[in-house]
């Protein structure tokens, strides 16, 4: 059993501490603490008011010359998430003025002429339909709602004709402007929006119309010495070109933009699960950019990608993180 080590009757408690006390002139202990001589040393720095003021205009004017520089970098850099806006990535909002062709307009009371849509001929509509197909569409239902005449003439009345060919042309402008409304993309959802916005970057980027316009990347040194193609002969593509780099890119900053836009909104703060959604695609982003970069080492396919994008070093170097 251990020894027991008597207590000093004045303190109490048991000290282990066999160092004297040091203790001051007067006999007591020091009670300053080291956080009141802290607080007391700031009291003294800033007993001027003078002084006070004119750290605090220092501090303002740093803070604005920080600001300044920070715009100014992302203005050259670009935002990571969005990029430098241009006018196609602008033209994703309204799915390149195809949200905005609603106008349905009567020329004449004639039923040769009828009703027309007055849209752009490359006009994207909701439903998978084009402007051609809609317009023969009401054409042949023009012709298949036609009322009837008689083929005795004798017992027709002319006025009573008048008044149905009147009444059919009325309906059918009636009906040729549901059928605008409902095949508008402006009334559509923003799931049919990214559709319609999937099919613009397929056909703007994809490398079945891209192969006669832009050149080919340059041939490697190895090639050059070699005196050999750099890439295979392959065969000619089956249909559009979907799986590309540069369209899966331009598909994702489609769908980045949306995220982005709805992050920035009211309630947007609240939106984590999106927030993670965004997170992953930019990233996903990323990854191809940069193996587009090292794989088309700055052809023409990679500058036509970048400038029409808007995408900045910001998008595809060093960690990016929000």
């Amino acid at each position: 059993m251990p020894p027991r080590i008597p207590s000093v009757s004045r303190l109490g408690t048991a000290s282990l501490c066999f160092r004297p006390v040091p203790l001051v002139p007067n006999g007591t202990l020091p009670k300053i603490s080291v956080a009141n001589l802290t607080a007391k040393a700031l009291r003294q720095k800033y007993r001027n008011p003078y002084d006070l003021v004119r750290a605090r205009e220092r501090a303002r004017k740093n803070n604005e010359r920080k600001a300044v520089l920070t715009r100014e970098r992302e203005e050259v850099a670009g935002d990571p998430i969005r990029g430098i806006t241009t006018p196609f990535v602008e033209s994703f909002d309204t799915v390149g003025g195809s949200s905005l062709v609603t106008d349905v307009v009567t020329t004449s009371n004639s039923p040769e002429e009828g009703i027309q849509i007055r849209s752009a001929n490359d006009a994207l509509l909701n439903h998978f339909l084009s402007p051609s197909e809609l317009k023969t569409s009401i054409d042949h239902s023009f012709n298949l709602t036609q009322p009837v005449s008689t083929t005795f003439r004798d017992f027709a009345d002319p006025a009573v004709e008048a008044e149905k060919a009147q009444a059919h042309i009325e309906g059918h402008a009636r009906a040729t402007a549901a059928l605008a409304r409902i095949v508008s993309l402006a009334n559509s959802s923003q799931k049919d929006k990214t559709r319609a916005n999937i099919q613009r970057c397929i056909e703007t980027f994809g490398r079945h119309r891209t192969d006669g316009v832009l050149r080919p990347r340059a041939p490697t040194s190895t090639a050059l010495k070699e005196k050999t193609p750099s890439e295979p002969q392959l065969k000619a593509r089956a249909g559009p070109d979907t799986g590309s780099s540069e369209v899966q890119i331009a598909i994702l900053t489609a769908k980045i933009r949306v995220l982005a836009n709805a992050q920035e909104a009211k309630k947007g703060k609240k939106d984590k699960i999106n927030k993670r959604n965004l997170r992953v695609l930019v990233h996903k982003r990323q990854k191809l950019l940069k193996y587009l970069r090292v794989k088309e080492r700055g052809s023409d396919r990679w500058q036509n990608l970048i400038s029409t994008l808007g995408l900045t070093e910001r998008t595809w170097k060093d960690e990016i993180s929000f």
